[in-house]
This record gives structure tokens, C-alpha cells and sequence, in this order.
């Protein structure tokens, strides 16, 4: 066990290593961060900050030496410079489950071998385009296999015109084709498991992206009892089969038919995990330092109905966001992350609403996003 008082490692200084670290500090632990921006939002909150390249596995392994567990943020660190580091000390999740997640064509195919549903797809690793769609059909979605978050590298095609487009876009480059799913809502469940197998999944979680970023995620989902009980399910073999120790994400299609489908994982605290700040009885951020330090997992009902929104860059044009049209109403939490540059798309922090129904908060999170 990784006790109170001992030292967690975080690589990676975005928002989610910040809440991560102020998680870690609620339980008495001390934390130490490694991103190669002093400026990044978790470098004000540590109680150590060491700069460094994601590459420099020396660097990583020196951080690895100053702490008692290793765990990340974000899944685009190269996961054999974190692998040398987590021979120093527990990294968790370990390296292998990060190379997995972090490569399209990797999860796809990690998805394929243990039977687990997902889009049919097709791999063009040399950059033919052409070739994966021939076999995919129209429309479909062509991905980079690396490097992709919240829309980036990845474009819709339906028909030659978008072809011809994509084929030049991604000449050359790794890329997986996936055929396009007709699904009635986007869903997504975190589970947290511990070093001797304890499991524990948060409620599913429904999730509305506005230009391939995550806009707002509401619980409990409005989708059939069923098909929550097996997304639930799913995201639990998913993690027992992966081994993972702290956080996965599974992000979900639900289609009309009832079944669900696996899009992408994530092996770290997720956004639309951020209304566990709020609305349950643990904290996404919590758990996963519950689950990395083999400390008991903590219980994860819904205190109620809540609605997660992003408030991106784009609030800032002009003026000053309205923060007392929030600030003054008790059932809305505001979180911000310490980022000094608003940029279009850029996620700079957001806020929760307690409501008595899913649809309430729905139409008051609307509300306060026109204000803001």
C-alpha cells in the first residue's frame, strides 16, 4: 500500500493531472508532476514540479526515482520511456495498457482479438485510404492511429468528393477506416480497479459533443435500463481483460437496436467523468488514487441528477465570462483550470448542474452556456 503522507508521480500538467493532485492532497499525499511546461495548469498546485520531454526516458526514470507510485494523464506519452520509469516504481496503469490505448489500430485490434463489439473497420498503415474504405464502404470515419483527442485527425467521408479529399489529407500517413455507425447516443462508463481486482464502475454517463469536442455529459443517461446494465458489464470485462489498475474509460455508441458498441478507451480520469466532482459519492479523481495506492475503492452512487458543460476558449471573446450568473445559484458548481491563454476550443474549465431530472439540467446548462 501507497500510504498518506508518501508521494505520487503524475506525468502530465494538464487539468486532469491538476484535479488529480488535489484529489491525491485531500487523502494526505504529496505530489510531484513532470510535463515539459512550468506553466501547465498542475505545475501551481504540486508539491514538486520537474520539467522534461514526454521522450526523455533518463528524465522520466530521475522523476520516477523521487516518487512511490507513477501514473499519467493523457495517453500521448511514449509508452517505452514510461516503461523504464515504471521498473523503478508501481506504474499504474502500466506501460503495456498505455500502448495499447494510445494507438487507434492497437485498440482496434486489441478489441478484435478478445471479441469485445466495436465497428467494423480497416487498417491502412501505409497511408491508401482508398484501399481501407474499398473494404469498409461508405460512409465510414478515417482516424490517425496516433495522436487523436476530442476530433483531432480524423474526418468523416460520404462520398467520392470527401474521398478524394481524405486521400489526400492522410497520404502516408497510419491510419485506421472505420464504417460509420447510426447510433441513437454517445455513452461512457469509468471503471476503477485495484491491484487485487476490486471493480467498481460509475453510472453510465451520456455524453453530447458539439464539433467532436465534449459539450455536455448528463446523468443518469437517458437510455433504456438494459442497455446501461450492459454497458456497465462490458466496461468491467473490458478493464478485467486489460488489467488495468486505476481508471478506464470506455466510451460507447448505443444503437437503436439496444446494443452497444465500443469506440475508444482511456486508461486515466476522463472528462466525462468531471460530474463526479459534484454529483457522487466519490470522485473520479479520488478513486483513481484510491486504485493506484491500493487503498479500499470508495462508493460511486449518484447523489442526484447532474449535467457536466465544458466552457471552452470561446466564452472569453469580447469580454469576461458572467461567472456571477453562476456563482450565484447553489445547485451550479464552477471548476476552472489556471489556463492563462483562452483559445477557440481549447477547454479552460467547467461547471456542474444539480437538477431534479436529467432534462432540467439539460435546459439550465444551456441556459448558463448562452450567458457565458
Amino acid at each position: 500500500m501507497i500510504t498518506p503522507g508518501q508521494t505520487i508521480g503524475i506525468v502530465g500538467g494538464g487539468q486532469l493531472g491538476r484535479m488529480l493532485a488535489q484529489a491525491a492532497q485531500t487523502l494526505g499525499y504529496r505530489v510531484a508532476v513532470f510535463d515539459p511546461n512550468p506553466q501547465c495548469p498542475a505545475a501551481s498546485v504540486c508539491h514538486r514540479f520537474q520539467p522534461g520531454a514526454y521522450e526523455d526516458a533518463a528524465a522520466l526514470s530521475g522523476f520516477a526515482a523521487g516518487v512511490d507510485v507513477l501514473t499519467y494523464e493523457f495517453e500521448n506519452i511514449p509508452a517505452e520511456a514510461l516503461r523504464g520509469a515504471g521498473a523503478r516504481v508501481p506504474l499504474r496503469p502500466a506501460a503495456e495498457v498505455l500502448h495499447i490505448c494510445q494507438n487507434r489500430q492497437r485498440e482496434k485490434a486489441w478489441l478484435k482479438a478478445h471479441h469485445f463489439p466495436h465497428a467494423a473497420y480497416a487498417e491502412a498503415l501505409d497511408g491508401d485510404v482508398r484501399s481501407a474504405v474499398s473494404e469498409v464502404g461508405l460512409p465510414c470515419v478515417v482516424k490517425t492511429a496516433d495522436f487523436g483527442y476530442d476530433g483531432k485527425g480524423q474526418m468523416r467521408v460520404g462520398d467520392a468528393a470527401e474521398l478524394d479529399h481524405a486521400a489526400a489529407i492522410f497520404r502516408g500517413r497510419r491510419c485506421v477506416v472505420e464504417r460509420w455507425v447510426d447510433f441513437v447516443c454517445e455513452i461512457s462508463v469509468i471503471v476503477a480497479k485495484g491491484p487485487e481486482g476490486e471493480g467498481r464502475a460509475f453510472p453510465v454517463t451520456e455524453n453530447i459533443h458539439t464539433r467532436h469536442i465534449l459539450d455536455l455529459s448528463i446523468v443518469p443517461a437517458r437510455v433504456p435500463p438494459a442497455a446501461g446494465r450492459a454497458a456497465e458489464a462490458l466496461a468491467i470485462r473490458i478493464a478485467d481483460a486489460l488489467q488495468v489498475v486505476g481508471l478506464l474509460a470506455v466510451e460507447m455508441f448505443l444503437l437503436p437496436d439496444g446494443q452497444v458498441l465500443v469506440n475508444e478507451l482511456a486508461p486515466r480520469p476522463h472528462n466525462s467523468g468531471h460530474w463526479t466532482l459534484d454529483g457522487a459519492e466519490t470522485s473520479q479523481f479520488e478513486q483513481h488514487v484510491r486504485a493506484i495506492c491500493e487503498l479500499p475503492l470508495g462508493p460511486v452512487g449518484l447523489r442526484g441528477p447532474i449535467v457536466m458543460a465544458n466552457i471552452l476558449g470561446e466564452a472569453w471573446q469580447g469580454r469576461p465570462p458572467r461567472w456571477n450568473e453562476l456563482l450565484q445559484m447553489p445547485e451550479v458548481k464552477l471548476h476552472l483550470y489556471g489556463k492563462d491563454e483562452p483559445r477557440p476550443g481549447r477547454k479552460m474549465g467547467h461547471f456542474t448542474v444539480r437538477a431534479r431530472s436529467a432534462q432540467a439540467g439539460i435546459e439550465q446548462a444551456r441556459r448558463l452556456q448562452a450567458l457565458l
